[in-house]
């Protein structure tokens, strides 16, 4: 489970307190904008090499926006079902099902970002020919899909923000 509570204001391992033994470190939200970021150089650019090289740039279909957005709901009813019972209601958890939920989390974020900047890419490298039906229909895909993707690194890191363990208020007092 990530630790990290309200008593200092600080994430655990943020230089002032070493962080508790099995604890796990927020995601970095710097490093998955840097993911994405980088990402998006990378989606342009395979656009660009596929094309020059004479060959047609993959397109997003349908299908990668449902099963994106189902991801996305999956996370998002993961996240607020884990939330409830771990901060609300303060239940307990078997450990093997919070750190897989915890490695969920992290892991959709990436991954989220990656894609993010993929689908942006592809996007901005269609972006040359929008006045064409083809390109405009590509634009929107790709720009649908990254919006998506951005979902599920929200989802990802409200499931990894729900795992956290709650400050006990006895020992806070």
């Amino acid at each position: 489970m990530a630790t990290g509570g309200p008593e200092s204001g600080r994430a655990p391992g943020s230089g002032q307190e070493p962080p508790r033994p099995g604890s796990v470190r927020p995601t970095s939200r710097r490093l998955l904008v840097a993911i994405a970021v980088l990402c998006t150089a990378i989606g342009f650019t395979m656009v660009r090499a596929i094309e020059a090289g004479g060959g047609v740039a993959p397109a997003v279909s349908w299908l990668t926006l449902i099963a994106w957005a189902f991801l996305a709901a999956l996370l998002l009813a993961a996240a607020r079902n884990t939330h409830q019972r771990v901060q609300v209601r303060r239940e307990r958890i078997e450990a093997s099902r919070a750190v897989f939920l915890l490695l969920i989390g992290k892991a959709s974020a990436f991954v989220g970002a990656l894609c993010t900047g993929v689908y942006a890419g592809f996007a901005l490298s269609f972006l040359r020919g929008v006045s064409a039906s083809g390109p405009r229909n590509r634009v929107i895909m790709a720009g649908l899909a990254a919006v998506i993707s951005v979902l599920v690194v929200t989802a990802g890191l409200l499931l990894e923000r729900a795992c956290r363990i709650p400050e006990d208020p006895d020992q806070t007092a």
